[in-house]
């Protein structure tokens, strides 16, 4: 099992980001000093009511001064991109990393995402496997030429080379089915996001094995999910503290639309008791530990992420909960396991 810390660094309009800066990157060099295997960092545009740093160069920080983890984008979202600026800056993570990082894809949702990159949600699949397809081609070939929907390219080639072979790892994230039938064709493994009930992941399971045998590929060996986590004496304790600061994410992702992707009864439009059923992992040290290893008996899944650090929230909240996790939970779970 191996096990992994989420930085969203979603703050609120108006804060210091440079101090907010120095606090993720503390919540990395803790994340290595503690032994994670890695640190992921994800990608909005225009996410109003948050700030947060991009991408590619806080990875890029994070694989200069914490060399012992695994970097993952986790997930780029490809529709927005040209694949030739892609396939050289993540290219160069990888080499900065020294071939630790990890290509996290995803298809996004949000319209103004879109418009404001010159495409659509219609466009959106197509553009996504077209971007990778053409990425891989690019770190695999010397030369390409070929006619995408959005760019040609002509004798083009990707002037840095990833160090890993024939390219990182790629992690499809994906909430519908359509998106999970898309990573067991195309990607290492299927991503599973935070944010499904545990009854639909285990119906899309059967998806997944169904495609992933369509393709003739077993079970990927190494198989991610993210889940939100909170630690506390007991599971009362752990929710009363939590509620605020994941109410004001929640509300906000209904505002972009997050749950209009979501399969049917996994909106987030009800009220916070009903939200978290099923959905998070909440409770004592003992109770996250079996929950863990529920989802590792249910699922099959080898490569948990964690989610502990929301709007709102203290920095010493999620160092704390990093701690607990790290000296309480993960050693229970690997020995269960």
């Amino acid at each position: 099992m191996k096990f992994g810390v989420m930085i969203r660094g979603q703050y609120p309009e108006g804060d210091d980001m440079r101090v907010r800066l120095r606090e993720d990157l503390e919540t990395a060099r803790r994340a290595e000093a503690l032994g994670y295997d890695s640190i992921l960092k994800g990608s909005h545009y225009s996410s109003h009511p948050f700030q947060s740093v991009q991408q590619i160069p806080f990875l890029a920080q994070v694989a200069a001064l914490f060399p012992k983890l695994r970097i993952v984008a986790g997930v780029v979202l490809l529709p927005l991109h040209k694949p030739l600026d892609l396939a050289e800056q993540l290219a160069t993570l990888d080499i900065m990393s020294d071939g630790k990082f990890v290509f996290g894809v995803g298809v996004g949702y949000r319209e103004v995402e879109f418009q404001a990159f010159g495409t659509t949600m219609k466009q959106a699949g197509p553009r996504f496997e077209e971007c990778l397809t053409t990425i891989r081609r690019l770190w695999a070939e010397d030369f390409v030429t070929m006619e995408g929907s959005h760019f040609r390219l002509d004798h083009a080639n990707c002037t840095v080379k990833p160090i890993q072979k024939p390219g990182p790892p790629v992690w499809f994230g994906a909430n519908a089915d359509v998106g999970i039938r898309r990573a067991a064709r195309m990607g290492d493994c299927w991503y599973i996001n935070p944010h499904s009930k545990l009854a639909t992941i285990e119906r899309q399971m059967e998806v997944y094995k169904r495609a992933l045998a369509a393709s003739g590929k077993g079970m990927p060996a190494e198989f991610p999910i993210m889940r939100e986590v909170f630690i506390a004496p007991s599971r009362a304790e752990a929710i009363r503290l939590a509620r605020p600061s994941l109410e004001v994410k929640y509300k906000a992702y209904r505002a972009w639309g997050q749950d209009k992707v979501m399969p049917a009864g996994d909106d987030f439009n009800q009220d916070f008791d009903s939200l978290i059923d099923d959905r998070f992992l909440f409770g004592s040290p003992a109770e996250v530990t079996e929950q863990i290893l529920a989802l590792r008996k249910q699922l099959g899944v080898n490569y948990v992420v964690f989610g502990s650090h929301w709007p709102g929230m203290a920095l010493s909240h999620s160092l704390e909960q990093m701690q607990i996790l790290a000296e309480q939970v993960i050693p229970a779970v690997r020995q269960g396991a």
